[in-house]
């Protein structure tokens, strides 16, 4: 059928068309477009965090085609630069297009079908949102809470599997928005025990603390660029154990989600013999998180994980000196990536924040969801791991408090 506008529609659309002509025109171009402008700051909060040269570098290489032989050899690198970093030997490991709440809906959307039950440890802001978004996929979905700044004890899950018996359980190893870290070991054993599957969030611990997937036995481990791997958002590190994906292929309902159906994705990767055409992978950043995770793995585990220690011990030492007290108050449940300091009573904590980055271009963040207006927070991650960006902070702390008038 032919399209037909009559003069009577065009009235009934009179207002839009009036309404756009406010909207810039040709005309209103510059006759020469301004270079974006960008400045340079130190972002020493919860993420993301300053890049590595190399990954940022790897980001202006030349354009190749998605399904290029050698585009796909990168691929495959983030691949086996994924098992090192997760420290398994899992073939389902690939890198999901999209930032960490991209790997968060694929580790839930494939794993888990309507109607099955998944355990959430909440604890901070991310058990929220993957409660959230688990029931949007029609889980059942059964909440296990903790004040932000505590953690679940072995003892404690292993009561709360015994008493719901779930199809999986969600724990965030770094919850950000606190700064806890959860322990891990011993968690798998009792997941494997009851038929159930261990999911696990390191988009903040990756490379910054130590984390064995196979030996810990994890399902599901997701994580993010932006942080400690010093690399740009936009493609985020995943992986499924044989068993999870046996369970994704034996699902007797489709994957909710198209963009992130990892029975197709994992072709595209290779996970199954072959190679086809799901999606175009942001190839820019498939570059740069291959550069990122070269020179993670060129330092290597040991030496990394070392190094993040030192930098947390030299925040603190630092902090501490100037009367500036832990939120965690568990030792063992503290996360060195991202550090939680109480905001003294009189202190105006926002104000701190403005002063770090009009002095010296330094990002120091607030507390976010249970913990905003209690806290800041400092990430030490990745690049920004450096004595030269720690002792910075603590200076900006020093300097910023004695504005306010306040000494401890």
């Amino acid at each position: 059928m032919a399209l037909r506008c009559t003069t009577q529609s065009l009235r009934r659309f009179q207002p839009l068309l009036v309404g756009a002509r406010g909207m810039a025109s040709v005309s209103d171009v510059p006759a020469k477009a301004p270079v974006i402008d960008v400045p340079q700051r130190f972002l020493m909060g919860p993420g993301p965090s300053n890049s590595h040269p190399r990954a940022l570098a790897a980001m202006a290489l030349p354009q190749l085609g998605h399904m290029h032989p050698p585009f796909l050899k990168i691929m495959d690198e983030i691949s086996e630069y994924t098992r090192y970093l997760m420290q398994t030997d899992s073939k389902y490991t690939c890198a999901i297009s999209g930032s960490g709440h991209m790997a968060m809906e694929a580790s839930i959307a494939n794993l888990l079908e309507p109607g099955e039950k998944i355990l959430v440890g909440e604890n901070g802001t991310w058990g929220i949102r993957v409660a959230d978004l688990s029931a949007r996929f029609g889980l059942d979905v059964i909440p296990m809470k903790k004040p932000a700044g505590e953690t679940f004890s072995l003892a404690e899950l292993t009561a709360a599997l015994d008493e719901h018996k779930p199809k999986a359980l969600f724990l965030c190893h770094g919850e950000s928005s606190a700064g806890t870290m959860q322990q891990i070991e011993g968690v798998g054993a009792a997941c494997q025990a009851r038929d159930c599957f261990l999911i696990v969030d390191t988009v903040c611990t990756l490379g910054g603390v130590p984390f064995h997937a196979d030996k810990w036995g994890v399902d599901v481990v997701y994580s993010g660029a932006q942080k400690a791997l010093s690399c740009p958002p936009g493609a985020s590190p995943l992986m499924f154990s044989e068993k999870a994906m046996a369970k994704v292929k034996s699902r007797s309902t489709p994957v909710r989600t198209y963009n992130a159906d990892l029975t197709l994705i994992g072709d595209y990767w290779g996970w199954f013999g072959g190679r086809s055409y799901h999606h175009t992978g942001p190839i820019s950043n498939f570059y740069a998180l291959r550069e990122a995770m070269a020179v993670t793995s060129e330092e290597g585990l040991e030496p990394l994980w070392a190094r993040h220690q030192a930098m947390y011990e030299l925040l603190w030492e630092g902090l501490e000196k100037l009367g500036l007290e832990r939120f965690v108050k568990d030792e063992a449940s503290r996360l060195p990536t991202v550090n939680t300091i109480v905001i003294p009573e009189g202190v105006d904590g926002v104000a701190l924040c403005g002063f770090a980055m009009k002095k010296y271009n330094l990002e120091i963040a607030g507390g976010l969801g249970p913990t905003a207006g209690k806290v800041w927070r400092i990430g030490v991650m990745g690049y920004n791991a450096h004595p030269m960006n720690v002792n910075l902070v603590i200076k900006a702390f020093e300097e910023g408090l004695a504005e306010q008038g306040w000494k401890k």
